[in-house]
């Protein structure tokens, strides 16, 4: 038998690993973990309902995004916290101008009540010593009343004057002695008798009697104080009218307007 001798060198039957599969398995190996990574994205971004958008940059994307938002944020509280501000600031120049109210209209209160002490002591006649006591007349205040009013209805004020004079003296507890006081005033600012016709309007509106001869006493005693040259305490008894009878006759409220003009009231 012929053998036949091989043309070259005997090579070995194991087979070698090619250098190529290597790079593609860690490409592939790469490539699953890209994959994994899309797929947690794309999930979670499904979860929270926006639409699934794949960039090169989406995290740096996301986290401008987010400094945007943040930003807005603290814009957002500067300017809450400066409306806050501006309303605890308003809500304090309430607070102190409420007090500073309450405080004017207890000081008005208390000046009008000291203005009834006030004008008590102008033009006071001394008292004369060693007067006798008069002894009380008897007789009928409702009939009284009624000659004293009729004197005055007759234009004879000086006999009314001493009238209801005699009246307010004789019956100071009686119904009708504040209008007594009234019409007494009235009788004196006749002749001119300031001071004592504000006394007398000041009896009579004792306790602000809602009376239709009311609101009259009020002006016939601020015409009086701006007669007195006492135009700021003139004009505070007009504002105490406007609230004590904010409808009073039309003729009335007239001279209540002239009055003011007179006395200079601030509008």
């Amino acid at each position: 038998m012929t053998v036949l001798a091989s043309a070259g060198p005997v090579w070995s039957q194991t087979p070698m690993e090619d250098p190529l599969d290597a790079r593609d398995a860690k490409r592939v190996e790469r490539m699953e973990k890209v994959v994994r990574e899309l797929r947690s994205i794309v999930f979670q971004l499904r979860d929270t309902g926006k639409p699934v958008v794949v960039q090169p940059a989406d995290t740096d994307a996301r986290m401008g995004e987010m400094a945007v938002r943040l930003s807005d944020l603290e814009q957002t509280l500067r300017s809450l916290n400066g409306s806050f501000e501006s309303v605890t600031r308003d809500a304090d120049q309430a607070r102190r101008e409420n007090i500073a109210l309450k405080r004017d209209v207890q000081s008005l209160t208390e000046r009008l009540a000291a203005l009834e002490q006030k004008l008590a002591e102008i033009n006071a006649p001394p008292p004369e010593p060693d007067a006798p006591p008069q002894a009380a007349a008897p007789g009928d205040p409702a009939k009284d009343f009624a000659q004293a009013r009729q004197l005055m209805l007759a234009g004879d004020y000086d006999a009314a004057e001493a009238a209801f004079a005699g009246f307010v003296e004789t019956w100071p507890d009686a119904s009708r002695t504040p209008e007594a006081r009234y019409w007494l005033g009235k009788t004196l600012t006749v002749r001119a008798a300031h001071a004592d016709a504000a006394k007398a309007y000041i009896g009579a509106m004792r306790g602000w009697p809602q009376t239709p001869w009311a609101p009259d006493a009020v002006v016939e005693l601020s015409r009086s104080l701006v007669a007195l040259k006492k135009p700021a305490d003139a004009c505070q008894t007009l504002a105490e009218f406007m609230r004590r009878y904010p409808k009073p006759p039309a003729n009335v409220a007239s001279r209540a307007a002239a009055t003011r003009t007179q006395a200079k009231c601030a509008a």
